[in-house]
């Protein structure tokens, strides 16, 4: 695979150039906005275009060194086209409602993870023997809740590399906590945001449907090649590795050859 390639053709297509309402405008977008039709800011894509590949080179980057890309977008139409992208690069995200402290606070959140483990094997094994029937109805529930806020992290073992944001100003905490961390943050800026608060701002529409399904498309296709030349570099290192102890192993002594053994014991018979 290769670093995923766009035309701004596609962007067209998948809306990333519509705007907020006008009146709804961040000052600090200016540089980013081409004009207004219908009274609706239009996003400048020539501006984007190169943006949006400097963020999928940081992605790729991290996920070559072996590093964790955490998804997030919690807004409704963004969340089953997040979840489906993490999973399908084999990373982790948050779809449902980002808690305070999720990452600042990493210790607490891991225990509620511990925790959902637990009620997770006592679902998958129906170990609840012991447990009245209320009991185990708070028990589900419980489950069901902490699934909603934790399954896409659960597996992720402490904090992320870097973010991939939808709607920053909707994700600000999840911003100020990675701020906070020095965690890289790439940021999907529609004409409301701030693009100075993200590391790696993208010029995009941040609530249709195509245009976060060509985003998340994008970024886990990144991802997915970052993954393959960590695995390719690693081929190479083991490959490195068994060479040079194959030159460094002595050569194995010779023996005498059998024709001058039998010679000398029939010299000494006689």
């Amino acid at each position: 695979m290769t670093i995923p390639t766009f035309t701004l053709r596609q962007m067209v297509e998948a809306g990333v150039h519509f705007g907020h309402h006008a009146r709804r405008w961040n000052p600090q977008m200016a540089p980013y906005i081409y004009g207004k039709k219908d009274n609706i800011h239009i996003i400048d894509l020539q501006k984007t275009y190169p943006m949006l590949y400097t963020a999928l080179n940081a992605v790729r980057d991290v996920a070559a060194n072996g590093g964790k890309v955490l998804f997030v977008a919690t807004k409704r139409q963004a969340q089953d086209i997040v979840k489906a992208s993490a999973e399908r690069c084999g990373q982790y995200y948050v779809n449902y409602r980002w808690l305070g402290g999720m990452l600042t606070n990493w210790k607490t959140v891991y225990k509620s993870i511990t925790r959902l483990n637990k009620l997770n094997e006592m679902e998958a094994n129906n170990a609840y023997e012991g447990y009245t029937k209320k009991e185990i109805l708070n028990l589900k529930k419980e489950r069901e809740k902490l699934s909603i806020t934790l399954d896409g992290i659960k597996n992720m073992g402490g904090q992320p590399d870097i973010l991939f944001v939808i709607d920053t100003p909707k994700e600000a905490l999840a911003v100020k906590e990675a701020k906070k961390l020095g965690i890289p943050v790439v940021g999907i800026v529609d004409t409301n945001a701030n693009p100075n608060e993200v590391d790696l701002p993208v010029p995009g529409n941040d609530d249709a449907i195509r245009a976060i399904q060509f985003y998340c498309e994008l970024v886990s296709s990144a991802v997915l090649d970052g993954v393959q030349a960590e695995i390719a570099a690693k081929g190479l290192e083991v490959a490195e590795v068994a060479e040079s102890a194959a030159e460094e192993k002595p050569a194995p002594k010779k023996r005498a050859p059998r024709k001058a053994k039998a010679s000398a014991e029939e010299a000494s018979a006689e």
